[in-house]
């Protein structure tokens, strides 16, 4: 096993690591103690959102900071992207349950797991187009910021202010992905790789802390 030797991709693979830690730490806390079982559906679906998450910052932790062969690291980003697409599905799904139920949120998940893997597939059939993926992500992220919004002002839904300001604060994460020439150097250098991490690593904690809220309350 042989570590890359650029520095900053060995500062994208830490704070892909931290992401990864988060979410998977994000998951036991949202799940212990354990809920009462009308809320089984929602952890489920969350926990399955948030894990994708993890999963996938622990694949580009490899990515980033091994040094693979060709075929391998392409395989590491195919299962990566897949687990980005899914992700960001089971996402769109915990929204519609807490905007419209659960009845609507498992009608909802057979199609948005649909479109997951379309625009996984559409990743496969044109390589290097991961901004239709940022594009989707965008778009889901649009719709949870203004559900919870909404459920903040209308239904006083609880926890549903940290959720709103998680989302927001990934949206501003996803913003700085996109931006390829963002650069920043404290003590070590961060790409726009590797300070995306450490801002979704923010929000992604901020909507654990409003989704812990909501099943307590």
């Amino acid at each position: 096993m042989k570590f890359i030797e650029n520095p900053t991709e060995k500062t994208t693979a830490v704070t892909d690591i931290i992401l990864a830690f988060i979410a998977f730490g994000g998951i036991g806390y949202l799940r212990w103690p354990p809920m009462n079982s009308g809320e089984v559906w929602k952890i489920t679906i969350w926990s399955a959102a948030i894990g994708l998450i993890g999963l996938a910052a622990a694949l580009g932790a490899m990515a980033h900071g091994m040094v693979l062969s060709r075929i391998f690291h392409q395989r590491i980003w195919w299962a990566l992207n897949m687990a980005l697409s899914l992700a960001v599905s089971l996402f769109v799904v915990g929204v519609v349950h807490d905007l419209w139920g659960f009845e609507v949120s498992l009608t909802t998940l057979p199609l948005m797991l649909i479109a997951g893997l379309g625009f996984y597939l559409t990743t496969l059939i044109y390589p290097g187009i991961f901004f239709l993926f940022i594009v989707y992500e965008a778009g889901a992220l649009a719709f949870a910021l203004g559900a919870y919004i909404f459920l903040t002002i209308y239904r006083d839904l609880p926890g549903a202010r940290w959720m709103a300001i998680g989302i927001l604060v990934s949206i501003i994460a996803a913003g700085i992905q996109a931006n390829t020439s963002a650069v920043l150097t404290f003590i070590w250098r961060f790409d726009h790789n590797g300070i995306y991490h450490l801002v979704q690593s923010a929000g992604l904690v901020l909507l654990v802390m409003g989704l812990r809220w909501s099943l307590l309350y």
